[in-house]
């Protein structure tokens, strides 16, 4: 059994939108990117676990995914596995390649997520993200939801003697809104304002100019997130990850791998914890996780210098400030609001510009994350640097069980 495991590679492609490129391709340019910033071989990776959610959907390749992808690329005859979790499957293949080496099975592994979601068919793709959910209970209560925000609408409307403009015409994904209808119950408990969310999208959205490999690159203020067009109250286009095409990885390793080969960058994984979400308790999953990340490795969330969050909406990213501990339950929103979780704040968090900006390709944003992370904790991360960090988490959530996440992956890594 392994000691310590650390990350001794780190790869990610700019994320963007890629429809003339395969799942093979984007595949090819991670690997190429892990592997060179570590010095190895593919002949070093003894075992690879493959994170992915839609090529099924896409291409028909419901199966052996990893095989594909990556004996297309030169990788073959080593032990894969394919992870399906939903937006929680990258940091899912990182616990399983953790898992592996800490179990002294393997001292070098692979994890790698990749995820192609742009078609031309944009309903298609939308309608897709439904999966990652119980579907027939997903669709009654967005029904329920619909319908209730309507009669709302409806009601204000006569109340100010005045005509509800048309409905505009698009689409987006069921899980937005999930997130509108936690929002606007947050909003109604603590008294969160929507301007505190827009304060979230703004921060991401600014943050994001800072890193080249980012889908979005541009800058916005609180206003500008507002007054973009609304997707369900109290979300505007502004505050939802997009839709992405991308790739990230990690090499796993060894204390004695590590030994042998001499590299210096490498970052110790403290802590990798993997759940699944409970109907019953059905908001619990990032407190439980975070509190098993915190009692494994005898720290707290005021240790934490830097993290990612999973913010595939800006209230998502509040919701689960809350629930790692870094402020109190319903004190999220002036937390944000302060600047406590900007760059130079008391904890910064998404400095990459999170899903919201960096971009959200499902099967690749755990490890996205951990890309950020590992980039901060070797101090290589230019102008969005978090000065002295230290030790950072990450909280990748994936699929819905209500209004709970079906799966949660927290680690924690320290700067070697």
């Amino acid at each position: 059994m392994a000691k310590d495991v650390y990350i001794i590679g780190l790869g990610m492609m700019k994320f963007g939108k890629y429809l003339d490129r395969s799942i093979k391709s984007l595949t090819g340019e991670a690997l190429k990117l892990v592997l060179d910033d570590c010095g190895l071989s593919m002949g070093d990776i003894e075992a690879a676990w493959f994170s992915n959610s839609s090529w099924g959907m896409s291409s028909f390749q419901h199966c052996i995914r990893g095989q594909v992808a990556l004996s297309a690329n030169g990788l073959e005859g080593i032990p894969i596995t394919n992870v399906e979790n939903a937006c929680a499957g990258a940091s899912t293949a990182l616990h399983g390649a953790w898992t592996a080496v800490k179990a002294g099975l393997y001292d070098c592994a692979l994890a790698i997520g990749v995820e192609k979601l742009h078609d031309t068919d944009r309903s298609k793709v939308m309608m897709g993200f439904i999966t990652g959910t119980d579907v027939e209970v997903t669709m009654e209560m967005i029904t329920k939801f619909q319908k209730e925000e309507q009669e709302l609408r409806e009601r204000e409307a006569r109340e100010k003697g005045i005509e509800l403009p048309k409905e505009k015409a698009g689409v987006h994904s069921a899980f937005m809104d999930l997130y509108a209808m936690g929002a606007r119950m947050h909003m109604k408990e603590y008294g969160t304002t929507q301007r505190q969310i827009a304060c979230i999208a703004a921060k991401n959205h600014n943050n994001s100019v800072m890193n080249p490999l980012a889908q979005y690159t541009f800058p916005m203020t609180v206003e500008e997130v507002l007054a973009d067009r609304e997707v369900a109250y109290p979300l505007t286009r502004a505050m939802c990850a997009p839709i992405g095409d991308g790739a990230a990885a990690a090499i796993i390793c060894s204390g004695r791998f590590l030994k042998k080969v001499g590299r210096t960058r490498a970052i110790r994984i403290r802590a990798s914890v993997l759940q699944s979400g409970n109907r019953v308790r059905q908001n619990d999953i990032t407190a439980r996780t975070s509190r098993i990340a915190y009692e494994t490795t005898g720290i707290g969330p005021g240790d934490i210098d830097v993290a990612e969050v999973h913010d595939a909406t800006a209230y998502g990213e509040l919701f689960q400030t809350e629930q790692v501990g870094f402020c109190i339950v319903g004190e999220g929103g002036p937390f944000v609001e302060s600047g406590a979780t900007a760059l130079g704040g008391k904890i910064p968090v998404n400095p990459s510009g999170g899903l919201i900006a960096r971009g959200h390709p499902v099967g690749a944003s755990g490890l996205a994350q951990i890309f950020e992370l590992g980039t901060q904790l070797r101090g290589e991360a230019g102008k969005r640097q978090v000065e002295g960090a230290r030790l950072a988490l990450a909280e990748n959530g994936g699929g819905f069980l209500g209004q709970g996440e079906a799966a949660m992956g927290i680690h924690i890594l320290e700067k070697v």
